[in-house]
């Protein structure tokens, strides 16, 4: 058994603009190291044995504000966000008005539908983020790992959980900083506690 505490990075500029950040490598912005240190208030109570990140900065920048460099953070490219190809720096309403049959396609949910550009399939992106999860567990069984990701893979996390199926929009809330519990046990993921954002609501 090994329990996560899996957390979406702080907020960045491009968030706010609604841009495909996928593997860009964007910092937060000055609101998300405010989320961040919010966040470091909640987890400097929580026992954590294990610390690991994406290793695109603003994953790995949420990482260290919140944890206050209590324990070395592994950084691992596993846990990056899903590669969106030639969309990566585009905001969505710029590629709905340039180019609307791209953006029609990408909204139909097709699991195995690649963008232009190198990106990954939703089950590409999946199959990774369910072995980095596989690796993890069986690295530190037994421990609580703390977990600072990107909301694509919170959103695999979550189907896989529920036994969702890879199509379709996503189904569950993702904030920025959220504190999400999770357990691998016996081969299967259990989520226990979702998107717990209550140090965001001062």
């Amino acid at each position: 058994m090994t329990d996560l505490l899996v957390i979406r990075h702080g907020q960045t500029d491009w968030n706010r603009r609604n841009c495909f950040q996928g593997q860009i490598d964007v910092p937060l912005n000055a609101t998300g190291r405010q989320q961040a240190l919010a966040l470091a208030t909640v987890l400097a109570d929580e026992p954590i044995d294990v610390v690991i990140s994406s290793d695109l900065s603003r994953a790995h920048e949420t990482a260290i504000i919140a944890t206050a460099s209590r324990l070395a953070i592994a950084r691992d490219a596993r846990w990056r966000e899903q590669h969106f190809g030639q969309l990566e720096g585009q905001e969505l309403a710029e590629v709905q008005a340039r180019q609307p049959q791209l953006y029609t396609q990408w909204l139909r949910h097709d699991p195995d539908f690649a963008l232009p550009g190198g990106a990954e399939s939703v089950r590409a992106f999946h199959e990774r983020v369910v072995g980095a999860l596989q690796g993890l567990s069986a690295a530190h069984p037994g421990r609580r790992v703390a977990l600072f990701t990107h909301g694509g893979v919170l959103d695999m996390l979550w189907r896989t959980a529920h036994g969702l199926p890879l199509s379709g929009p996503r189904a569950c809330d993702i904030p920025n900083t959220g504190i999400n519990r999770l357990r691998w046990t016996d081969g299967r993921l259990q989520v226990l506690q979702w998107a717990q954002a209550s140090h965001l609501a001062g």
